[in-house]
């Protein structure tokens, strides 16, 4: 219920004003995890753009601007449609159609940009991440705690710091890791999305499925 009134609070004060906000959330899927789950439900279908073909591992879910406390969500119910030609060109960060157009609805039009430059801000904000080399092509199951997910980024990001980066889970596998970022693409702290952080001891990284 905290959480819910903070979020409250901040909508009342901003009114999802588009471009109104505070820093964004750069949150990345492990694509295995997304795709051993998908399989479970049984939503192939859905998932095959990205689970199908390339071997995938860290994923661009979305790029999400944020309050301090709570976030602005589909803040322009006429948005412009988003053209074709920048979706496919987002294809090879974020493999999904479905999520593309999804992400652009929710949060691009809280940003403030035009659909264009929305994804191209999400470009950036990608090339601004190193992904630690040992994630890039695991080719078996890793069992190993957020705390060290975390830590492996932090090595090979300069200025990451603990409080700018959390990592989710399901109930036993790595969901995604979420970075801090300023409006120009800075390294920044953000508590409340720490504060939702996974808390299990260890965590399940599927492994980089084959081409």
């Amino acid at each position: 219920m905290v959480a819910a009134a903070g979020m409250a609070s901040a909508q009342d004060r901003r009114q999802n004003t588009p471009g109104e906000f505070d820093f964004y959330v750069l949150s990345l899927s492990w694509s295995p995890s997304f795709c051993e789950q998908a399989s479970e439900r049984g939503n192939n279908g859905r998932s095959g753009a990205q689970c199908a073909g390339r071997p995938f591992s860290f994923v661009v879910h979305g790029l999400w601007p944020q309050y301090e406390r709570g976030f602005p969500e589909y803040c322009q119910r006429s948005a412009e449609w988003l053209d074709r030609n920048i979706m496919t060109s987002m294809l090879d960060l974020m493999p999904a159609p479905g999520l593309i157009f999804n992400e652009w609805k929710k949060h691009g039009t809280c940003s403030g940009l035009g659909g264009r430059a929305y994804f191209e801000t999400i470009r950036k904000a990608r090339a601004a991440v190193k992904i630690p080399e040992e994630f890039l092509q695991l080719s078996e199951p890793k069992t190993i705690a957020p705390d060290d997910i975390e830590a492996a980024f932090i090595k090979v990001n300069p200025g990451l710091s603990p409080s700018a980066v959390s990592v989710t889970c399901d109930s036993k596998r790595l969901g995604e890791v979420r970075i801090c970022l300023s409006k120009d693409l800075q390294f920044r702290s953000c508590e409340e999305i720490d504060r939702r952080a996974c808390r299990r001891d260890q965590v399940l990284m599927p492994p980089v499925r084959g081409g």
